[in-house]
């Protein structure tokens, strides 16, 4: 088993939102949902070598995104501070997950930031602790440092874990940059679905987001793929986009999926699991 202190390399994997509804808006601005988050065996990687000069440094360049405002450094220097750790890190990431796709990219790499460091800075944060330093760095971060997929209210910060099944999904990515600011400030936005328990979704009757139209009706793009991935299975948007996803018994048919889609559109194959890959890395 590897040295959690001295780990250099950290999985940050992306989620799928089986369903999205949202239930009303809070007076300051947000909005009140319901959602199942399932976590995929896939995203990006982060890698994390220790300083002595408590300086926290971003080694990889990531387009569109300063140094200042991206979420790993944020995340580093929060637990920082909150802690009184001295040290410092040197952060690289090998970014696989698209920006604006949905797919939780930013949130994941900020959770495993947390999660690794408190490891490495041997800080000694619980969970708990860890996940309440989350919610102040994004409504989707929590649910990738508790690490198992999971039934969400509030603002996505209510977390129930739940037992999914772990199909294989495909999952296209649009060449666009879906704003998750732009599809909630839309006026058109519905905002008054009537709850829903975990019953009913576990039914198998729940897959409605309500983002999707929006977000197909601002984005060709989007609608394309969605109209071409459900040729092979039914076809859904995550999160408020841009990506879309279908699920699949096997490996073997997703992928056949995407090789027949490959020449018009970017994705990748990636199983739908219920115990994080962050978790199951550092022994959990």
């Amino acid at each position: 088993m590897p040295d959690l202190t001295t780990e250099l390399s950290w999985p940050a994997p992306a989620k799928l939102n089986l369903f999205l509804h949202i239930t009303g808006q809070r007076d300051d601005g947000y909005h009140l949902l319901q959602t199942v988050f399932q976590i995929l065996d896939y995203g990006d990687e982060l890698r994390f070598s220790p300083r002595d000069d408590g300086q926290i440094v971003r080694v990889t360049e990531v387009d569109g995104v300063a140094e200042e405002q991206d979420l790993i450094v944020r995340a580093a220097r929060l637990l920082q501070s909150h802690t009184g750790v001295t040290q410092g890190i040197d952060i690289e990431i090998d970014k696989k997950l698209p920006m604006g796709g949905g797919l939780g990219g930013g949130s994941s790499d900020a959770a495993t930031t947390l999660f690794a460091l408190n490891q490495i800075w041997k800080c000694g944060l619980s969970i708990d602790e860890l996940t309440a330093l989350g919610i102040k760095l994004g409504a989707d971060v929590p649910v990738f440092v508790r690490g198992k997929s999971a039934w969400a209210e509030g603002v996505g910060e209510q977390l129930e874990p739940i037992i999914l099944p772990e199909p294989w999904f495909l999952v296209l990515i649009p060449p666009v940059h879906a704003s998750t600011a732009h599809v909630f400030s839309n006026p058109q936005l519905r905002r008054d679905c009537p709850p829903i328990t975990i019953r009913d979704f576990l039914a198998g009757s729940v897959t409605e987001n309500v983002c999707e139209p929006l977000v197909r009706e601002s984005f060709p793009e989007v609608e394309a793929a969605l109209q071409d991935l459900s040729q092979y299975a039914e076809a859904r948007m995550t999160g408020t986009g841009a990506c879309v996803f279908a699920a699949f018994e096997t490996q073997s048919a997703a992928q056949t999926a995407l090789t027949a889609l490959k020449e018009n559109w970017q994705g990748f194959v990636a199983q739908g699991v219920n115990i994080s890959p962050l978790l199951v890395r550092a022994g959990c």
